[in-house]
């Protein structure tokens, strides 16, 4: 019997280009979002490329609504294999224009709505010792930017969620294998949704990917024993810069933050906010930054094929070594 995945936030953007991968991979699918019109397109969508799929319209913040969306999905299609948690929300504002309601909004649907969505598989997971969760994570879970503190906190508190788990996993010597994707800027309707107080629009940070590239990482993540797998060269340079000099980053990003973050657009006045409520339209994977977006990442492919670059450099470095060794010779 073909395996059963169950992905958050599927209705639109990362999520929804997941489900598509892994229906194309044979896959049955579990889709779970607020958006009941789009989740309805979705469903149409997979089933058009053979899968069998149940849509349940829930709020990831709400743990009864996610737990009853778990159980009518299995009821549905049966075990879980995978369950993917990607669900977020944010707002693009200062700290200081942010309302605590706004705050914990964003908190509850990211954070919480992981951990919610944890729990649900775990539950189901652990009476069967298999399975596998991934956490959809970013660069802004190791290095913060301004304008996005809601959104980076929730980030970084699912890592630590995630690494606290796995540790307890490990203990219990429980086969089920907990995983984090870690993304660049991806083109999604998030930039045409999200609640923003900025006077511009906000865009991702150049340079962008499709969401395709984040939905072959997640699968890629789902169907191999990684501890966390990262997305576009960005991702890279944000974390491995923040390691050596995070002080200067700070400094660099009071500046460079705010511009690369901002369009020249001006944010219409009636631009459409999905923090509390469902937006009512039809968006698909894609935001409208096709023409910038690029198809691939060279650090996944790298992370693919992990055996067969460590190969390639451990001779690289066998061959210069005896290079040198032959030159000292001479």
């Amino acid at each position: 019997m073909a395996k059963l995945v169950v992905v958050t936030g599927s209705s639109a953007g990362v999520g929804r280009a997941t489900a598509r991968e892994f229906a194309r991979r044979g896959y049955r699918v579990g889709l779970l979002a607020r958006g009941a019109a789009r989740l309805e397109d979705a469903r149409r969508e997979l089933e058009g490329l053979g899968a069998s799929v149940c849509p349940v319209s829930a709020d990831v913040a709400d743990a009864d609504a996610v737990e009853a969306a778990a159980a009518r999905i299995t009821g549905a299609l049966g075990p879980i294999d995978v369950w993917v948690n990607n669900a977020m929300a944010t707002i693009f504002a200062p700290v200081h224009d942010i309302t605590p309601d706004e705050f914990r909004r964003a908190t509850e649907v990211t954070y919480l709505g992981t951990v919610n969505g944890t729990m649900a598989a775990l539950r189901r997971m652990r009476a069967r010792n298999r399975g596998s969760i991934v956490n959809v994570g970013s660069a802004l879970s190791y290095r913060a930017i301004p304008l996005q503190s809601a959104y980076c906190g929730a980030k970084y508190a699912i890592r630590g969620f995630t690494d606290s788990l796995r540790s307890e996993l490990l203990h219990e010597r429980l086969n089920v294998h907990l995983t984090m994707v870690h993304l660049a800027a991806m083109n999604t309707p998030q930039f045409d949704w999200a609640r923003s107080k900025m006077v511009r629009r906000a865009q991702p940070v150049p340079p962008i990917y499709q969401p395709e590239v984040a939905a072959r990482a997640i699968f890629f993540a789902a169907t191999h024993r990684r501890r966390e797998v990262w997305v576009g060269w960005p991702t890279v340079r944000a974390i491995l810069a923040n390691r050596v000099a995070p002080g200067l980053l700070d400094h660099y990003l009071a500046h460079a933050g705010y511009r690369g973050q901002l369009s020249d657009e001006r944010q219409p006045a009636d631009a459409p906010d999905n923090l509390f409520t469902t937006v009512d339209n039809h968006f698909g994977a894609h935001g409208h930054f096709d023409a910038q977006a690029r198809n691939r990442s060279w650090e996944m492919w790298t992370s693919r094929h992990r055996d067969a670059v460590m190969g390639a450099a451990m001779l690289l470095g066998l061959m210069g070594l005896g290079a040198l060794v032959r030159g000292r010779r001479n």
